[in-house]
């Protein structure tokens, strides 16, 4: 089977209108706040004292006893180091657990709105792919449909929680649920829980690990570039039992093999950093937020609530605004100088039109000046 060739995606598309207009970016999902000083000294302590070389294919025991360390302190889960697989960012876990998983012919069930790189990397590796829909405007997903979308070959299900573009979260009732449809058809779970750090709103981030039934067939995927907000770093992990973590590498090793030494070990340094500062973390993104959102309302924009990621979605119909968000996102760059991203981007098919995906995780000067420019847009709509 041969892959479709990949297309730019629409963070490329929309970054690039930004840059060619001058307008705000508010499209791509880059923090532009002041980064974690903790964490640039301990990488360039580590860049000049200590390795530049490879590190262990399976990433450095520093960074593998770090994460079992504070995978028990934040979320309560117990993990060996023998089911940590460090990689070069999120998206490498995802392909590396997708080559192992899928065969070609193998189905896949993927969630819609979905991160861009699920359909390629299955359609990579020859599985095809069904659909399952979340409903707006809770974006719930309802177990029933993937057990309805559940066939002889479906070998994986990919989840992403908390869910980019949408912020939800799945609760523990849907995941159990979830559960017992892989453990009845055998079927694996790759999820997605890169935005684990970033709930804003006093809940705890629940992982599939955590379900009893998912615990030995799951691939739970992190990010230390949503964690400690250091995008270009691209230091990712796969964590899985054992014989899955093993499968797992098999791929890595000819993917990207290793990791660069002094960002993991920048990383190991700031997991070891005390309870208070990941707090002190979350809480400028959860002013951030909130100022966004304030601003929105106020210029009569309606935000659906989320609990998680750097982001949110104007409800376009209830805002009063065209449904086609698609078109809508071409406007607001160009004439109110701000870029978004329209949600439809996240389907392949039959895609939700009516929202638009707002990122916060700027500085207050930003945000209320994109807001300033957002409520001028308003009233020269109702003026003409």
């Amino acid at each position: 089977m041969t892959a479709p060739a990949p297309t730019t995606t629409i963070f490329e598309t929309m970054s690039r209108l930004a840059q060619e207009t001058g307008a705000i970016n508010l499209g791509q999902g880059f923090p532009d706040m002041p980064e974690p000083p903790e964490l640039l000294a301990a990488a360039a302590e580590a860049l000049l004292q200590r390795s530049n070389q490879y590190p262990p294919m399976r990433g450095l025991p520093a960074l593998r006893q770090a994460l079992v360390g504070w995978y028990a302190r934040h979320q309560g889960l117990p993990l060996s180091e023998e089911e940590v697989l460090v990689t070069s960012g999120a998206t490498e876990a995802l392909a590396a657990a997708i080559l192992a998983l899928v065969q070609p012919r193998d189905e896949v069930i993927l969630v819609q709105p979905l991160y861009d790189a699920y359909l390629p990397l299955v359609r990579r590796a020859g599985g095809l792919v069904k659909l399952v829909h979340c409903r707006p405007p809770e974006w719930r997903l309802d177990p029933q449909d993937i057990a309805d979308a559940i066939s002889p070959r479906t070998r994986l299900l990919v989840l992403n929680t908390p869910n980019n573009p949408t912020g939800t979260c799945l609760d523990r009732s849907t995941l159990e649920a979830i559960g017992a449809l892989c453990q009845q058809h055998d079927i694996t779970l790759l999820c997605d829980e890169v935005w684990e750090a970033t709930l804003v709103d006093g809940s705890e981030h629940l992982s599939a690990l955590h379900i009893p039934s998912l615990r030995d067939r799951t691939v739970k995927v992190g990010s230390a570039g949503k964690i400690f907000s250091l995008t270009g770093w691209k230091v990712g992990w796969a964590i899985a039992a054992p014989a899955l973590a093993q499968k797992i590498a098999a791929q890595h090793q000819f993917l990207t093999f290793t990791t660069a030494t002094p960002l993991q070990h920048g990383v190991a340094q700031g997991l070891n950093l005390p309870e208070d500062w990941f707090v002190t973390h979350r809480q400028r993104y959860a002013q951030a937020k909130a100022r966004l959102v304030r601003g929105l309302q106020q210029a009569g924009y309606v935000v659906l609530p989320n609990s998680g990621t750097w982001f949110v979605s104007v409800d376009l119909a209830a805002s009063g605004l065209p449904v086609d968000d698609a078109q809508l996102a071409q406007d607001l760059v160009r004439e109110a100088g701000v870029a978004a991203v329209p949600v439809s981007a996240f389907y392949a098919d039959t895609p939700e039109t009516g929202y638009l995906r707002l990122c916060f995780a700027k500085g207050d000067e930003v945000l209320d000046e994109a807001v300033a420019r957002l409520a001028r847009y308003r009233v020269n709509q109702r003026r003409a």
